[in-house]
């Protein structure tokens, strides 16, 4: 029986282990809980907030869900992720190349920031609009001096006024919106995004005007337009080692086999038949996909973390494995990516 993707959601918006993301390649609001953070009593249908960030998933009808596994660059890990997807066409957003004032945002997620103005950064993604959000009567006038320009235009002064000032980022979708509350990674935080909540904006993967991560298996017409991220089994919410955890295992394992590509399930399943009947690689042939070839070498990897290690699975690795910390198909695997 398929899982109800509403109460997948809705329990996904309860539980601080699950991370969410709204964006493109390049240009991506994420929502996490951070240590201790209780999730609180959702706000409104399908929404958490809390004084970091929130989020809102504000449509599910015609989504299509896509569970999928990715390789970490460290060996002993993988991460996970549930992207909810629209075909092409209904994911479009408006695609502004210059700043654009959009108005008071009367759908903000908490009231008392809906008087404040949203503007279009410009960034001319196709799935998201991109946006910060400010009530700073300095910050107001710069942005109103310089809307219809670039932001990457070498002597528009806005990107630093921006960095200064720090206004609310608002990553809009057409399933909903992420709003980042906190500071923007830069020189006021060392240099490092804060923990929890965040935006990324980062000019040369905007170039590329992809939608995702060609090492994500979205298939051919559809577009993520967010994605949830629940508790991975070997990696605690801030990226931390953890160890491995059977039962959130599992809960990701069921939406796998749900909602996951069939060519990643049946290598995972193949390698693990192997492995079980204690057969060595010698006359395994590899996936010709990517998506195979990583549902094969995450099969090892999981193996190896419920079952332990031996020469079995040590021969498995080096002939399919071993050269994970230099492969392009490996994942940044910072929470909520």
């Amino acid at each position: 029986m398929e899982p109800d993707l509403q109460e997948i959601v809705e329990r996904g918006l309860a539980d601080a282990e699950t991370g969410w993301n709204m964006g493109s390649f390049g240009a991506v609001a994420e929502f996490h809980h951070v240590g201790d953070e209780v999730p609180q009593a959702l706000a409104a249908p399908l929404t958490q907030v809390t004084q970091r960030g929130g989020v809102r998933i504000a449509r599910l009808a015609g989504v299509r869900p896509l569970a999928y596994e990715m390789l970490s660059p460290k060996p002993h890990r993988w991460s996970q992720a549930v992207a909810l997807c629209l075909p092409e066409a209904e994911a479009a957003m408006q695609r502004r190349d210059v700043l654009t004032e959009l108005g008071p945002d009367s759908q903000a997620l908490r009231p008392g920031d809906r008087e404040a103005v949203l503007f279009d950064m410009g960034l001319a993604q196709p799935q998201v609009d991109f946006c910060i959000r400010t009530a700073d009567p300095e910050l107001l006038a710069e942005l109103r001096a310089h809307a219809g320009r670039s932001l990457f235009d070498h002597d528009n002064p806005v990107m630093m006024a921006i960095l200064k000032a720090h206004p609310h980022r608002v990553a809009l979708t057409r399933l909903g919106r992420v709003e980042v509350y906190q500071k923007i990674g830069g020189p006021d935080t060392g240099g490092v995004s804060p923990e929890g909540p965040h935006t990324h904006v980062l000019p040369k993967l905007l170039r590329a005007g992809r939608t995702h991560s060609a090492n994500a298996p979205i298939p051919a017409g559809w577009v993520p337009c967010a994605s949830f991220h629940p508790e991975n089994p070997v990696i605690g919410r801030m990226g931390e080692e953890k160890d491995f955890d059977p039962r959130s295992f599992d809960a990701f394992q069921a939406l796998l086999r749900a909602w996951g590509p069939e060519e990643y399930l049946a290598a995972k399943s193949a390698v693990w038949a192997e492995l079980a009947a204690g057969r060595g690689p010698e006359s395994f042939t590899a996936p010709a996909s990517r998506t195979g070839r990583t549902g094969l070498r995450n099969g090892l990897r999981q193996w190896r973390r419920m079952k332990g290690d031996n020469d079995c699975l040590a021969a498995w690795t080096a002939a399919f494995d071993a050269s994970a910390e230099a492969d392009d198909s490996a994942e940044d695997e910072k929470p909520g990516h």
